[in-house]
């Protein structure tokens, strides 16, 4: 059995994640901000994570933690970020996403089992920002065009940088868009299945979007954090793009949501160009080749069959608010 640390736990990834690990009867500590409400999100599973309350603003508190745990794998997770939102809050991102994988990377350089850690940070894909390639890789220039993929950008130079130069096994997942029937309300994803879900029980009139044209490479979260163990379990760190390399507009998801529920999407879908975002990043489409070939990870789900899971879970999820006849 070995002991895995993951950080943000709550999350959509932290959950998948998880979840994948106790299967497979590893022991798995957890730190959020909230336990009770961590806990909730894992009631009724067979096996439970060990939650600790953790505060990812002080400074230096991750150190204690790793000798304490002794973790064979540390997962960071934590990230602060949504959907419309990557210019919110830039303090915060630039604390959560950039400066506390700092700590996390100290703590494993100083610690006496470095070399025994395999470390794992969560990078986005938001890094390349104006794009340079399309399809992106692991070689790709780095260009963000937001504080959020900034200070993603600042943590993966430093996972680089720490396994360079002092030898630790630290792997960086370029994480694209990736959806389930767990992902938070602000991303785009939800909004569409939640959407065609509600307006088909007669629960909302209509679906405010901010563009339709917009495209994206979506793909299946627990297959990705399928590749975040793949990474964690190699003999030695490296990046990774985690895509499925094929794009999908929004447009072509509101029709498959739509058509989910048997409704023409165009009566009741209106637009909104004060919720795109102030700069809206183009052409975001990831090459999986290396990931492909190194660690023998795909992604096999597709954006379509995604979307229809998450709408018909909205739909039993939507259903017990359907007023009474």
């Amino acid at each position: 059995m070995q002991t895995a640390l993951i950080t943000g736990i709550s999350g959509q990834d932290g959950w998948f994640l998880a979840n994948q690990l106790l299967e497979r009867g590893d022991r798995v500590v957890g730190l959020t901000r909230d336990v009770a409400a961590a806990a909730a999100e894992f009631a009724g599973l067979p096996r439970q994570p060990e939650l600790l309350t953790f505060d990812y603003g002080s400074e230096g508190a991750i150190v204690d933690l790793v000798e304490t745990i002794v973790p064979d794998a540390i997962y960071n997770l934590a990230a602060f970020a949504t959907g419309q939102g990557m210019f919110d809050r830039p303090q915060q991102m630039a604390r959560l996403n950039g400066t506390f994988v700092l700590d996390i990377l100290e703590a494993i350089r100083n610690s006496r089992r470095r070399t025994a850690i395999a470390f794992v940070q969560a990078s986005s894909s938001e890094m390349f920002g104006d794009v340079t390639e399309v399809p992106q890789s692991e070689a790709t220039p780095l260009r963000p065009k937001s504080p959020y993929g900034a200070a993603k950008q600042y943590a993966h130079s430093l996972v680089s940088i720490y396994r360079r130069a002092f030898g630790v096994r630290a792997s960086s997942a370029i994480l694209y868009n990736h959806e389930s029937v767990r992902r938070p309300p602000a991303f785009v994803t939800k909004k569409v299945a939640r959407g065609a879900a509600r307006i088909s029980l007669g629960l909302e009139t209509n679906l405010v979007l901010g563009a339709l044209d917009i495209s994206r490479d979506w793909g299946y979260a627990p297959e990705y954090m399928d590749a975040l163990v793949r990474m964690a379990s190699a003999p030695e760190g490296d990046d990774f793009v985690v895509a499925t390399g094929r794009l999908s507009r929004i447009r072509d998801l509101v029709e498959v949501a739509f058509g989910r529920v048997g409704l023409d999407w165009e009566r009741y879908v209106k637009i909104d160009s004060s919720w795109v975002r102030p700069i809206e990043s183009v052409g975001f489409c990831g090459n999986p080749a290396k990931i492909e070939a190194m660690l023998d990870w795909k992604a096999r789900t597709s954006i379509d069959k995604i979307i229809c899971e998450m709408v018909d879970f909205e739909l039993q999820r939507a259903a017990s608010d359907r007023p009474f006849d």
